[in-house]
């Protein structure tokens, strides 16, 4: 049930959470509370994932590099601030990207070298084997959770893949919700900030039928709050939950939990959400998605 106020009340009436008989339980990951799961000249790194995606949260020093030798497919890199901006070798490709911006980066060896001490966010499906071992929360997906359906790519680019990059200094519209980008596998939006405590009488309490959101908070902080549907069998119930997760962290909330998150402190308070693959009812909504062009939808050729 969407606010009034909320640019998401316009989508298609929610239904009813679809039947389960049994649920996942939503992940916490505080990078602040934890040493990085890796670390190298220049870069501390920390990992975690839901089903289809996963997050490296990286604090870097000017000259750090991040690099992959064989990635199997697209992923993101977030520079959420004017400093630092990376140089990205992509195959035969060199994009000096600047601060304040997002990229989808193809398939294939590449690397993200870093010009200033500062933040850098990658974004990953969960289709590498090395990264996924590296999250903190890697043996909560030992087994597949349950009601999460499988990752399927959407077509390739338009020209093929190539490193594609875009300015987050996107002036918002009335009626679009955030600033959402999404590549083949992954679905992102950068929300705009909160600034102070969110007014709990305009809420957004929802579920999702069959997708994982991952809401990665990356300034300020926020309570994350969960309720999970009841069933005739009441072994399976789960508590409703109100976490507190600071910056920088990530909660994975699974399906068809209802959820809703809250800012909680005075000031500039920073979340993205992540999806995969890209989601369908964003996608239609005309001017939410700001580089439809370079990746058509399912059903739709280049």
């Amino acid at each position: 049930m969407f606010h009034a106020s909320d640019p998401r009340a316009t989508l298609a009436a929610s239904r009813p959470a679809k039947s389960a008989t049994e649920f996942a339980a939503a992940d916490y990951a505080r990078f602040y509370a934890t040493p990085p799961q890796e670390e190298g000249q220049g870069f501390r790194t920390w990992y975690a994932r839901g089903q289809n995606f996963l997050v490296a949260y990286s604090e870097v020093e000017a000259g750090g590099v991040l690099a992959r030798t064989a990635q199997a497919d697209e992923y993101c890199v977030i520079l959420p601030e004017a400093a630092p901006g990376a140089r990205i070798v992509a195959g035969t490709e060199t994009v000096d990207l600047p601060g304040r911006s997002i990229a989808f980066v193809p398939p294939g060896a590449s690397s993200l070298t870093a010009s200033a001490k500062g933040r850098i966010i990658r974004i990953f499906s969960t289709l590498s084997p090395d990264l996924n071992g590296k999250c903190s929360n890697a043996a909560s997906y030992a087994a597949a959770h349950p009601n999460v359906a499988p990752l399927e790519a959407w077509p390739d680019p338009v020209g093929g893949f190539r490193v594609r990059s875009y300015s987050l200094d996107v002036t918002g519209e009335e009626g679009r919700f955030g600033r959402i980008f999404r590549s083949t596998n992954l679905m992102v939006n950068f929300l705009e900030p909160r600034i102070g405590l969110r007014d709990i009488t305009k809420l957004s309490p929802h579920h999702h039928d069959d997708f994982e959101q991952g809401s990665l908070v990356i300034d300020g902080a926020f309570v994350h709050d969960i309720r999970w549907p009841w069933t005739p069998d009441m072994t399976v119930w789960r508590d409703d939950e109100h976490e507190l997760l600071a910056a920088p962290s990530l909660t994975v909330i699974p399906p068809p939990a209802v959820h809703t998150s809250r800012s909680v402190l005075p000031g500039f308070n920073q979340m993205i959400d992540i999806f995969s693959p890209p989601r369908r009812d964003f996608s239609e909504k005309p001017g939410w998605v700001l580089n439809a062009a370079d990746y058509p939808m399912p059903g739709k050729t280049a």
